[in-house]
């Protein structure tokens, strides 16, 4: 039986990590965002692999994901968004499936913790911006970091500097594209329990 559930595990996982590596590609602007700043639902299998599989399961589709997007279509940010998005998957797992399981890993649990993954990521994703990415972008171009936020940020005349980029960009950004991934992610894992209660291995 054990050896059954390790192999069902492992096929759900890599059915999740593909379907998350093509929800990677399928992205899409957000009007008076950078143009690196694009909205995708390719947390959401990670969300369900988590609930459904645990932490290991959902760490391993974020990282399928992204080689599956290098290996397809590339990166349009010279590497930097896929190294700041393999950073963060610790802070996406961790958190998650320590409040998931601490709540008895029952649907009220599953809400507390996205609510919880949500400002984590965000809190992550303003620190990443200001000490890794938008840095690395300005040491890649060869330009001083402030030139480089004007340029990435011209859609919003509003952004000025590193501090306005911040609050401008990145703050709203991911709360917009986190809370969505959430939402749906819960909804689909709650569907799947519902029809399929024992596709959870976790």
């Amino acid at each position: 039986m054990k050896t059954k559930w390790s192999i069902q595990k492992l096929i759900y996982t890599g059915m999740l990590a593909a379907v998350a590596g093509a929800l990677m590609s399928l992205e899409f602007s957000v009007p008076m965002m950078p143009p690196f700043y694009k909205i995708d639902f390719s947390d959401v299998p990670s969300i369900i692999a988590l609930f459904l599989m645990g932490p290991a399961s959902a760490a391993w589709v974020e990282i399928i994901k992204i080689i599956i997007k290098l290996l397809t279509v590339g990166t349009n940010s010279m590497y930097v968004g896929e190294f700041a998005n393999l950073i963060g998957v610790v802070l996406f797992v961790i958190p998650m499936w320590a409040v998931y399981k601490k709540g008895g890993k029952t649907r009220r649990a599953a809400i507390a913790s996205l609510a919880v993954s949500v400002p984590i990521r965000t809190l992550f994703a303003c620190f990443c911006n200001a000490f890794i990415t938008l840095p690395l972008y300005a040491a890649a171009m060869g330009l001083p970091l402030n030139q480089v936020i004007t340029m990435v940020a011209a859609v919003n005349p509003a952004i000025s500097d590193l501090t306005t980029f911040i609050f401008m960009a990145t703050i709203p950004f991911n709360l917009i594209k986190l809370g969505l991934n959430c939402f749906v992610g819960y909804l689909l894992y709650t569907r799947l329990l519902a029809v399929y209660p024992a596709v959870r291995t976790a």
